[in-house]
């Protein structure tokens, strides 16, 4: 290093390209991608939703965002493992900061995540957020799917979220899939939810690969069934990060025992490289049920996966 880089997340001119930058260091932004509001010529906006008012047990992932992006500065150094392509070298990628929405108003928060959302789709980027909850999925479908039309879903989640809830005025992240189907949003033949392990019987038209059945047939099989099912529809990806088993990631609002590990889930994302993925999301970083901060990295490393299948795509 010739010479020390600070504060690169607001110095840099280009939105393309790793910049090294020590991680106890310096302004953070999702590994160190350029902070901006200006949409021109960008190919990923990353952007946090600190919203977590809709959880059914322990609140806290109004946080993950911040949590996400500080521990995602150890992903700047070095190129992807096991992938071909490096997101940060061939896309212009910024950081778009968080949606803003009044905490005294909540009942507007879900068309200001929409509208925040659309506004980088319109822009010709592609979205990634950082939850918050994963009610936050909602309206974050609701933007893709006015632009692309309905969308296949692939959902690693320790809960289907399919519970029914006809009463539009509620927010709930365990109905919010539910929601999503009535309204046309997404092609549930052709999504799958993956690591599911708690009980509810009504899918709502899912392909379920619960975690039994990845623990039994492995990651690359599970992986193979997941491009099946998807085909080569238009796929939004959304990881609740109770997806991962507690031993993995305990800093979540409702961890369920017998969940998936990360060495799985790295071979999962991997594999399924191809699918036609539009947008994606990591939800339910709660950082302050781990104090060793393993939810966030695994967060930060999910989110970079995503970019990497953008890339692969």
């Amino acid at each position: 290093m010739d010479k020390p880089n600070v504060d690169t997340a607001i110095t840099r001119d280009s939105a393309k390209g790793q910049i090294g930058e020590v991680s106890y260091s310096g302004v953070t932004s999702f590994a160190r991608c350029k902070y901006s509001k200006d949409l021109t010529g960008v190919d990923v906006a990353i952007t946090g939703i600190p919203f977590d008012v809709s959880v059914t047990h322990r609140n806290g992932s109004r946080f993950g965002p911040r949590q996400v992006r500080e521990l995602s500065t150890m992903l700047a150094w070095d190129a992807p493992y096991g992938w071909p392509v490096n997101p940060l070298e061939e896309f212009n990628i910024i950081d778009y900061g968080d949606c803003a929405f009044d905490h005294g108003k909540l009942h507007h928060a879900p068309a200001a995540i929409e509208e925040h959302i659309k506004t980088i789709l319109d822009a010709g980027a592609m979205a990634v957020s950082i939850g918050g909850d994963h009610y936050t999925t909602l309206p974050n479908l609701r933007a893709h799917a006015a632009k692309h039309g309905p969308v296949s879903v692939i959902q690693f989640d320790a809960h289907s979220d399919t519970w029914v809830d006809d009463d539009p005025e509620r927010m709930d992240h365990g109905t919010f899939m539910y929601r999503a189907i009535k309204e046309g949003l997404i092609v549930p033949e052709k999504s799958v939810q993956v690591g599911i392990r708690t009980t509810n019987e009504d899918t709502q038209g899912f392909h379920t690969l619960d975690a039994r059945s990845v623990h039994e047939h492995g990651p690359v099989e599970t992986a193979k069934r997941i491009k099946e099912i998807v085909g080569d529809n238009k796929v939004y990806l959304t990881f609740d990060i109770d997806g991962l088993d507690p031993a993995f990631a305990p800093g979540t609002g409702t961890p369920v025992f017998g969940g998936l590990t990360s060495g799985q889930v790295a071979i999962i994302l991997r594999d399924i490289a191809g699918i036609n993925i539009v947008g994606g999301d990591v939800v339910e970083v709660s950082p302050a049920y781990d104090t060793s901060g393993a939810t966030a990295i695994a967060g930060s490393q999910i989110v970079l996966e995503i970019l990497c299948l953008m890339a692969n795509k």
